[in-house]
């Protein structure tokens, strides 16, 4: 037994027809139809709408959220440098405030779009720039928001 129910004994008893914990997983889970599947993807994937290469996040989230973190660290070594020697109180209440007065940096990733809306928003531009056929289009959109459970416009 591995994952669920770690060992014979936490295996509940009213489960004691399946042979294992594979077999009972597999007996209360919903098989799923290609229209339901489509439905959760629209709904739950998500794809990057920034406009930048959704490649590169691999790389610019850790980046951005390190800058703000080492400029606040330089921030207060610099402010804690100049008020070294012997202790102050006043100075110690100067270096104090001098830190507090300044908020800190921060940074805050913001959510990635459902792939649901970048489809209809795709679909939208398309037929704005002519590539794509009015009509056609507007059936698309009805198409996807209708598979997404949305009010038809």
């Amino acid at each position: 037994m591995c994952g669920l129910f770690d060992s014979p004994d936490t295996f509940p008893a009213q489960y004691c027809a399946y042979n294992d914990e594979h077999t009972f997983l597999r007996a209360i889970m919903k098989r799923r139809t290609p229209q339901e599947k489509k439905l959760l993807s629209y709904a739950k994937d998500r794809r990057n709408d920034y406009g930048e290469n959704d490649k590169s996040s691999r790389k610019s989230i850790p980046r951005n959220k390190k800058a703000p973190h080492h400029a606040n660290r330089h921030r207060v070594t610099q402010v804690l440098e100049a008020a070294k020697g012997t202790v102050d109180e006043v100075a110690e209440g100067a270096v104090e405030e001098r830190l507090l007065r300044k908020r800190p940096k921060s940074w805050q990733k913001y959510r990635d779009a459902p792939l649901g809306d970048i489809v209809q928003y795709k679909i939208a531009r398309r037929v704005d720039r002519g590539i794509a056929d009015e009509k056609e289009g507007a059936a698309r959109i009805q198409r996807v928001r209708r598979r997404l459970r949305q009010p038809t416009a």
